[in-house]
């Protein structure tokens, strides 16, 4: 016989209590994050990315775009990160499920990364060449 199934103490937080240990995972992952040197590069990108979106944005709806799509960036990344970690823990060996989770987390970046630079780039060019 099995023993009983026993959930993490976290779900049995409820209210602001366990709003405020969510936080504290949260900020705990930023803080892994910042250990990544991909993660670190694109954060300080957004330092000078988020505030030149406010500049470059005519209306609130091209700054939402501009800055929603450097946030992405992150976001993938982050997520990125959490699927090699969560690979590296299987194990070192190689295999082909593992590569293809890595390969694919990779993509992801590299698609959110063309998306944020397209928009960028149009964004650019609409500011400066189209009037």
């Amino acid at each position: 016989m099995s023993a009983p199934f026993t959930p993490h103490p976290h779900k049995a937080r409820t209210g602001l209590h366990r709003l405020r240990h969510a936080g504290q995972y949260s900020l705990q992952g930023l803080q892994a994050g910042w250990g990544e040197k991909a993660f670190r590069l694109e954060a300080c990108m957004a330092f000078v990315l988020l505030p030149a979106a406010f500049w470059l944005g005519r209306g609130w709806l091209e700054v939402a775009a501009l800055a929603g799509t450097v946030v992405l960036v992150l976001i993938t990344e982050l997520l990125n990160s959490g699927i090699e970690s969560a690979i590296d823990r299987i194990g070192p060996e190689l295999h082909d499920l593992s590569k293809r989770a890595k390969d694919m987390g990779s993509a992801a970046v590299l698609l959110s990364v063309l998306l944020c630079s397209g928009v960028w780039a149009a964004a650019l060019f609409q500011r400066f060449f189209h009037g």
